[in-house]
């Protein structure tokens, strides 16, 4: 695309100079032989020339390993500048130029010190190109001024360059200085915060501490697992004992303790012998013997005791214990044991929430050893930055301290100037100079030519202008010359009919198009009444009207030339006819429209314009006018009305309103883009239906695409005057 935009603006500046060539050499010759006039006068320059060359690192701080990147060639941009251009600007710059113009006294030829302008304008500074070497030249009218200036210039460059890495040097060394302290400082508070957050903390390692609490995790629960597999096993034995001896524990433990009390079971025994005797003299005595009273007295005093020591041994009631003071031994075994599984399961059970908590514990470690962890490494991360930092000033006040001392400078001469001998100028140079400056006058001149210049001069230009379709382009063989103002042109109207006359021409070919594309502009709507304007007088409207309406004609549709231009009629004597009736007299009664319409060839009829009256916009601008229009659209297949320039008056604007559509006639070379630009807001405003527009007289040579036009070798060379209205 932007290769395709360059070649458009190359044709169209080649397009300009082929315009603008005749003025363009009137001032080019004057101005070359006035600048080489003044070239040859003036006084010879010579010119001497120096040579600089750079290293991308100075060789002192590339043997001491200091200093290294002080005085270091590196662009800025590396894909577009190049250091050693940066060094030129240098030379360049205003202290350096200024201490040679002071130290020289340079003077100028007027006698007063030399200004930097000046000294600049003579100095010339580039780069050698494939080397890191800088070209210094200088011009002057005295050779041993040149060669002195260029000299001293290089030399004064030198010393800046060094004195320049110098103070930067010293500049680092003393904020080193004062920065460092404060690095210090950092250091240690970073240390000491590190210091106070493993004490807080009690932190050790955490990274071993995190290992060995998830190993004695898993070890916890481990045990525990173990302990509470033990509890269950524990628990059914005891279920199972406690089954057999239909008691718990608690009963077993005191049936036990019962057993082995001697005073329950001596007690227990009196009893039991007490309770046998009673039952024995039961049999022999009655219950009121006094005997019997005797022994019950005794055996409810004994059961009392009894009662009592149960409950002292066994913190039970007798009455709970179902009377079984006693029991066997496999009892007593069974009661021993499921005390001792009570026991153990009882330890097992305190062990479980021992290690439980002591698991909740490391458990409730685990949960803040992340978060400690973070919080260390943020300390040692600003400990560490910190440490870095004032390592690394440390070092750079070392280094800057040793580079201060050494000499930073990467430029040396290679090539002092030497005194010229012949001048820097050559006849040859003259000749291309002068060649320059009468071309760039040449150039403006066609700049400002085409700038004042408002017409329109080429098809591009109308279409880009008026922005309508573009319907047709009628080129023209011959350009007649403009008439003066007043007077008649030189040419019969009678040649305008070139469809008529040289029906093989291209011209008569492009009418045919016009015919051809008119049939396509209007796919809704047939386009039956057609009102053809232009801009301005001369751009033809009338001609293109003739002889379009020949080539519909031709195609025996019956069309109808009426003549709207009741300013300036020309159709009457285009077709060779009287004027005495036509529109004007058709529209104010004077004469019927049957008598005003003349044939002038088959399917083709003319009305002219007739007498031209005093108004004639409030004729055009009347319902007599808009019901003939609707009559000539009934009666005929194509009607096409001549109507005046827009610019001249509104009556294009008022008939086309009553028509299908206004075609606009443009002429390269008549119409400018000012009157142009008025006669597109007139139809803007008015609302006219604009089928398109027709580039009339179109010069090939003005052209920069031949496309436009028939290739004349098709056609027989006819000689054609495409005249004007």
């Amino acid at each position: 695309m932007e290769a395709q935009e360059s070649s458009l603006n190359i044709t169209k500046y080649l397009y300009l100079l082929k315009r603008r060539w005749l003025p363009a050499l009137g001032i080019f010759f004057p101005v070359f032989l006035i600048s080489l006039l003044a070239l040859s006068l003036k006084k010879p320059a010579y010119e001497a020339e120096g040579k600089l060359s750079f290293q991308r690192t100075n060789t002192i701080s590339s043997l001491t390993g200091v200093g290294t990147e002080i005085s270091r060639l590196e662009p800025l941009v590396t894909d577009r500048s190049n250091p050693v251009n940066t060094e030129a600007e240098v030379i360049r710059s205003v202290p350096v130029v200024q201490k040679i113009i002071n130290r020289l006294s340079l003077k100028n030829k007027k006698g007063q010190p030399l200004t930097i302008k000046e000294f600049i304008e003579r100095l010339t500074i580039k780069d050698v190109k494939g080397s890191d070497v800088l070209q210094v030249s200088y011009k002057d009218t005295d050779p041993k001024t040149a060669a002195e200036v260029v000299n001293t210039l290089m030399q004064a460059y030198l010393d800046q360059n060094i004195v320049f890495h110098r103070v930067q040097v010293a500049a680092a060394r003393k904020f080193l200085e004062e920065h460092l302290p404060k690095a210090e400082l950092v250091v240690r508070k970073a240390d000491a915060e590190l210091r106070q957050f493993k004490e807080k903390n009690q932190v050790v390692a955490l990274t071993e501490e995190s290992t060995r609490a998830v190993e004695r995790m898993a070890d916890l629960h481990k045990q525990i697992g173990d302990s509470q597999s033990r509890i269950a096993d524990l628990d059914a034995q005891s279920l199972a004992i406690r089954n057999q001896l239909k008691m718990n524990s608690q009963q077993a433990v005191t049936r036990t303790s019962l057993s082995q009390s001697r005073g329950v079971q001596d007690i227990l025994t009196e009893t039991q012998q007490l309770e046998a005797r009673l039952a024995t003299r039961r049999v022999i005595l009655q219950e009121n013997h006094p005997e019997i009273i005797t022994l019950k007295s005794n055996l409810a005093a004994l059961r009392e005791i009894l009662k009592t020591r149960v409950k002292e041994v066994g913190g039970t009631p007798q009455s709970k214990l179902n009377n079984n003071l006693q029991i066997g031994e496999l009892q007593e075994t069974l009661s021993a044991r499921l005390v001792e599984l009570e026991s153990t399961r009882l330890g097992l059970t305190n062990q479980v929430m021992a290690l439980s908590s002591l698991q909740g514990n490391y458990r409730n470690r685990l949960k803040v050893l992340p978060k400690l962890e973070q919080q260390q490494r943020e300390l040692q991360r600003q400990l560490d930055a910190a440490q870095s930092t004032y390592s690394l000033l440390l070092q750079k006040l070392q280094e800057s301290r040793i580079a201060e001392n050494q000499n930073l400078g990467n430029a040396r001469i290679i090539s002092a100037a030497q005194v010229p001998e012949d001048p820097a100028s050559s006849p040859m140079g003259s000749y291309l100079s002068a060649a320059l400056i009468a071309s760039l006058a040449a150039l403006a001149s066609v700049y400002i030519l085409e700038t004042r210049d408002k017409s329109i001069k080429s098809v591009d230009e109308a279409q880009e202008l008026f922005r309508l379709t573009l319907l047709g382009v009628i080129p023209a063989f011959s350009h007649s010359k403009k008439s003066p103002p007043g007077q008649e042109e030189v040419e019969p109207y009678s040649q305008r009919l070139v469809v008529r006359n040289t029906p093989r021409s291209s011209i008569s070919e492009s009418y045919r198009m016009l015919r051809a594309n008119l049939k396509f502009v209007s796919a809704d709507k047939e386009l039956r009444t057609m009102v053809i304007t232009s801009s301005v007088p001369q751009e033809g409207k009338s001609t293109v009207a003739a002889n379009l309406a020949l080539t519909i004609a031709q195609m025996e549709r019956k069309v109808l030339l009426v003549d709207a231009d009741l300013h300036r009629p020309v159709q009457h004597r285009i077709w060779d006819l009287t004027n005495d009736e036509g529109l004007s007299n058709v529209i104010v009664g004077q004469a019927e429209l049957k008598t005003a319409v003349k044939t002038v060839m088959d399917n083709l009829d003319i009305l002219t314009a007739g007498v031209v009256p005093p108004s004639p916009a409030s004729l055009l601008d009347s319902r007599k006018m808009a019901g003939l229009i609707e009559t000539f659209a009934a009666t005929y297949d194509f009607v096409i009305i001549d109507a005046p320039s827009l610019t001249v008056a509104a009556d294009a604007a008022t008939v086309g309103q009553m028509a299908d559509g206004v075609l606009l006639v443009v002429r390269p070379g008549v119409v400018d883009s000012v009157n142009g630009a008025i006669a597109m807001e007139v139809l803007e405003k008015s609302g006219q239906n604009v089928i398109g527009q027709v580039i009339n007289g179109v010069i090939p040579k003005n052209e920069r695409h031949s496309y436009y036009y028939f290739n004349n070798e098709y056609y027989p060379q006819e000689q054609v005057a495409l005249q004007k209205s």
